[in-house]
């Protein structure tokens, strides 16, 4: 068979290609999958879907349906299941994210790219250089924005399940909460063991990163962290940003787990 042919043949495979239809998350699934309002409209007014054609949709519990559009109401949108079977987007490992809060709307590409990458939660953090500060009530108007950012990445990257974007909380909370049934790692600029070596052949459990804001952790709050059990980790001798950082580590953390 040609190189070719054999290309268009794997690229082509009505297995994988039925599952890359338009992808929506509704926990309103019987005999037939309900969308909620707003992604009814979208189904409606935005891809202008008709009855007959196809979507997938997920009931956010890892659990994929094929389905047929019945009816593209605008407000409760009805489609006919075809077909189910288990999301394999999700990684083996539960993978969390504790961001200290960066400037500006860098969050937004860190949530955005930390859903793409697997992570399932990610915890906004104040620690002592972190430069933004919001207030209680400003921190939880952001988190709804953050939420919605990583409903859409979710659905883009055909994930399982929304990744839930936690309340804000201290860095010092953060680390004193830590389980030591999980795995910890603080990515600290002053050094650490590599992630392969802290990993250890682990493919499965919970893991907790942490991720400093843009000048880093005080040397008082890894101190803090490793008396917790979370191990100071390296990504390099290079210094990244932190909207790099958080990339980076959830990329590698994938890849050695066999998650990527």
């Amino acid at each position: 068979m040609e190189l070719n042919e054999e290309f268009e043949k794997t690229i082509t495979d009505e297995k994988i290609e039925r599952w890359r239809y338009p992808r929506f998350f509704t926990e309103n699934i019987g005999r037939t999958a309900v969308l909620t309002p707003e992604d009814s409209k979208h189904i409606s007014g935005v891809l202008r879907m008709k009855a007959g054609e196809y979507a997938v949709v997920c009931d956010g519990n890892c659990n994929d349906y094929l389905c047929r559009v019945i009816n593209p109401d605008k407000n409760a949108a009805e489609l006919e299941i075809i077909d189910s079977h288990k999301n394999e987007a999700e990684a083996g490992i539960y993978l969390r994210l504790f961001q200290c809060c960066p400037k500006s709307d860098k969050m937004e590409f860190i949530i955005q790219k930390a859903t793409e990458l697997g992570a399932c939660e990610v915890i906004p953090v104040l620690s002592k250089r972190c430069v933004s500060r919001p207030d209680p009530k400003s921190a939880e108007k952001k988190r709804e924005r953050y939420q919605k950012i990583a409903e859409e990445a979710a659905k883009q990257c055909g994930r399982g399940r929304i990744p839930e974007i936690m309340p804000m909380i201290t860095f010092e909370q953060a680390v004193r909460a830590f389980d030591k049934n999980n795995t910890g790692l603080l990515f600290y600029e002053c050094g650490g063991k590599s992630i392969n070596e802290i990993m250890n052949g682990k493919t499965s459990g919970t893991v907790d990163i942490f991720i400093g804001p843009e000048g880093g952790f005080e040397a008082e709050e890894a101190v803090l962290a490793a008396e917790c059990g979370i191990v100071p980790a390296s990504l390099g001798k290079r210094i990244l940003r932190c909207e790099t950082a958080p990339v980076a580590a959830i990329s590698v953390l994938m890849n050695v787990t066999g998650n990527m």
